[in-house]
């Protein structure tokens, strides 16, 4: 019941993860930068993996899309590729994680579904560090522009997007590391209970069979000579 309830605990974890890092693939607000007038903000710059805009004081936002994946920095194009990874490996990771969770009715016998509970806490921490890393390569390249002083262009914040993929990553690497520790003590009660009933076998098959309290001549040879010597009697 314990192993059970991890599991359940550990699905919980990563589907709220992996909603999360999904989230933030399409969301605004990767880096953010506003120009401040003297009573008002009059334009905010923010921009994602896709597109960049601008949105002035009446909420009326211009939105340019990037106009070439070829011409995009290095560091948008991985962050790209992570970021996809990692929702594509969250994907095949909650499908194993349903197959292999001891509460469904599906996925075979109990070694297969420890199997494929573990092969889905790996991809769990797999989504997780895509993600992870993907977030922290785009904050770093903000940060560095931030403080640098010989970066003259406009300079960004952290957004909202980055923080909720940060979140995302923490919960399915949990998830995931609870996915696996599940599926090693699932392994490792099959383990003992295979080895305990192998022991009670070889001591039934040991020679003859002897019931609880038998006093009698414990040697099969031993046995077949007393009969002999009765024989004669």
């Amino acid at each position: 019941m314990g192993n059970m309830t991890a599991e359940i605990v550990a699905f919980i974890l990563t589907m709220s993860g992996w909603i999360l890092v999904s989230s933030t693939l399409p969301t605004d607000y990767w880096k953010v930068s506003s120009v401040d007038g003297t009573v008002i903000t009059t334009a905010t710059f923010w921009s994602n993996l896709w597109k960049t805009c601008v949105t002035d004081s009446t909420g009326v936002s211009n939105c340019k899309d990037f106009p070439s994946m070829l011409a995009l920095d290095a560091y948008i194009q991985v962050c790209r590729a992570l970021m996809i990874a990692s929702v594509c490996l969250g994907f095949f990771g909650a499908v194993l994680a349903l197959v292999g969770m001891k509460c469904t009715r599906i996925g075979g016998s109990q070694t297969a579904k420890a199997r494929l509970a573990g092969l889905s806490g790996i991809h769990f921490i797999l989504n997780g560090l895509c993600s992870l890393t993907a977030c922290s390569l785009y904050a770093r390249r903000i940060t560095s522009e931030f403080f640098d002083p010989l970066f003259f262009a406009q300079k960004f914040e952290l957004g909202a997007a980055l923080f909720i993929g940060w979140a995302g990553s923490v919960l399915c690497i949990l998830g995931g590391l609870i996915f696996c520790l599940s599926c090693s003590e699932g392994f490792s009660r099959v383990k003992d209970s295979y080895s305990g009933s192998t022991s009670m076998v070889t001591k039934r098959h040991k020679g003859f069979y002897q019931p609880p309290g038998f006093t009698g001549p414990q040697d099969p040879a031993e046995n077949s000579r007393q009969f002999g010597k009765n024989a004669y009697v």
